[in-house]
């Protein structure tokens, strides 16, 4: 492939503006198989090589533009990683755990890769292979972090596109190490593995986020353990039982391992965090200082498995998260921001590292307000494409209720969810469940475990619930690390 003579020109350009990575998203599964084929190839040329992609990032009408612009052959790539396009491709359904590959942007010196200004397929888009049609990019624009930063008006240039022709090979994406999938060049320095399978150890935690509704439509009854309460101390509850069971999980050879780094959110009219006594205010905390920071200890009824079969005792539990029900606000958009933060803050720390990704477990009994469903689904994507090299995070949305409802656990389509909008909404914001899962959710929903699950459920009483956040905080532990 020829090169260009006049290269100098752009590095400086590139240079000026800090851009040292080009981004391509595409879906987990199809890492595969880009591996396997030593390099990204446009969809014409899997096409014309017989390459199965598993989630393509476009749909039809994406391609039928392609063709009527001749970009078929061309690999797009963009000059940021928060591309608006992946979160449209998220909610379409095309992609469900998206990753974020990372182009040397040498890539560009090939005499036959072509600028695009603003999505190439648009109308008004300015297309060419020089240093001038280059120049016309908006950089100060492409270099936003997020294209809700920058103006309307230089909203369609925050899109612009370097597109590639026929392949971009192996050895220019810059991050394919980071996933966990053999490479044939490199057999020794990555060993093959599926993704969701990483240990836990001290120096590969895990973390978990646990996003409660206290809202005030939460104070409503409902029976636990033949013990009338409110749904939220019902849900209070069952979250300080899940939160001491990941402790315990975690106490080895007399001491408290840093096996999971916990967190509560809880969310009204203002989103907080949610731990109550001395560990009020933090985010993130360590299995050993919930042992040594207990809130308080109450006496409660828990079901006991008896040779005789199950019976209720009095039990005395450790609390650290307390019942909250007021307000008439559900601001869910403003949890998810918390959440994020929180994210972003262990992402540092772990995201390039063999962790088995965060989970957050959104616990609601009703519609969300103080946003729109498309802002908030937004959030949700930003959430789901936060990655670790084992996998994305996880992000569960759960509802429950005091009513008898049709009950929907972890659906595997929308046609499961009839006319039902509010099914739908939480069917989008879930993730696709890893296929770890599917046995555990099989035997709950006594279906084929052959299928792939959304983390989602709908009129949920809270015996489901504790099921489900049992299914939801996995074991990986290496007991010996």
């Amino acid at each position: 492939m020829s090169q260009r003579t006049d290269w100098a020109r752009f590095k400086a350009v590139l240079d000026r503006y800090n851009i040292t990575k080009l981004y391509h998203f595409t879906d987990r599964e199809n890492l595969e198989s880009i591996i396997a084929n030593g390099g990204l190839y446009s969809w014409a040329d899997c096409e014309q090589k017989g390459i199965t992609i598993k989630r393509p990032g476009g749909g039809l009408l994406s391609r039928d533009l392609d063709r009527e612009k001749n970009l078929q052959s061309y690999v797009r790539v963009s000059f940021t990683r928060e591309h608006p396009m992946m979160y449209v491709a998220m909610n379409d359904g095309r992609i469900a755990n998206p990753v974020i590959l990372e182009i040397d942007p040498t890539i560009m010196a090939q005499t036959t890769s072509l600028f695009a200004d603003r999505n190439a397929t648009k109308r008004g888009a300015l297309i060419g292979n020089t240093f001038e049609d280059f120049y016309r990019i908006h950089f100060p624009t492409v270099i936003a972090n997020k294209h809700f930063n920058v103006s309307e008006d230089e909203r369609p240039y925050y899109q612009a596109e370097v597109l590639i022709k026929n392949k971009i090979p192996l050895e220019a994406i810059t991050n394919i190490g980071n996933f966990g999938i053999s490479i044939p060049a490199k057999p020794k320095q990555i060993q093959s593995r599926e993704a969701y399978t990483a240990q836990i150890t001290r120096s590969t935690p895990t973390a978990f986020i646990f996003m409660i509704d206290h809202s005030v439509s939460m104070r409503r009854t409902t029976v636990l353990n033949g013990e009338t309460v409110t749904l939220a101390e019902a849900v209070a509850r069952i979250v300080n039982q899940q939160i001491n069971e990941l402790v315990l999980r975690c106490v080895k050879n007399n001491e408290v391992r840093h096996y999971y780094d916990i967190a509560v959110i809880g969310y009204g009219e203002t989103a907080y965090y949610g731990w109550n006594g001395e560990l009020e205010g933090r985010g993130f905390v360590s299995p050993e200082e919930l042992v040594q920071h207990p809130f308080k200890t109450i006496t409660i009824r828990e079901e006991k498995k008896t040779r005789r079969g199950p019976v209720i005792k009095e039990v005395q539990k450790t609390q650290w998260v307390e019942a909250c029900h007021t307000g008439s606000w559900t601001h869910l958009h403003k949890a998810f921001d918390l959440a994020k933060e929180l994210l972003e803050e262990w992402m540092v720390k772990y995201g390039t590292k063999n962790c088995y990704p965060p989970t957050i477990i959104n616990i609601t009994d009703g519609q969300f307000n103080g946003t729109t469903r498309e802002d908030l689904l937004q959030q949700a994507n930003e959430i789901k494409s936060e990655f670790t090299n084992d996998g994305n995070v996880l992000l569960w949305n759960i509802h429950v209720t005091p009513d008898t409802g049709e009950r929907l656990l972890f659906p595997v389509s929308k046609a499961e969810l009839g006319n039902n909008e509010y099914a739908k909404l939480l069917f989008d914001m879930s993730s696709l469940l890893p296929p770890r899962y599917a046995n555990d959710v099989a035997q709950l929903r006594n279906v084929a475990d052959d299928k792939r699950f959304v983390a989602m459920a709908t009129n949920t009483e809270m015996s489901t619930l504790i099921q489900l956040m049992d299914i939801g905080t996995p074991t990986n532990i290496v007991a010996s690390k």
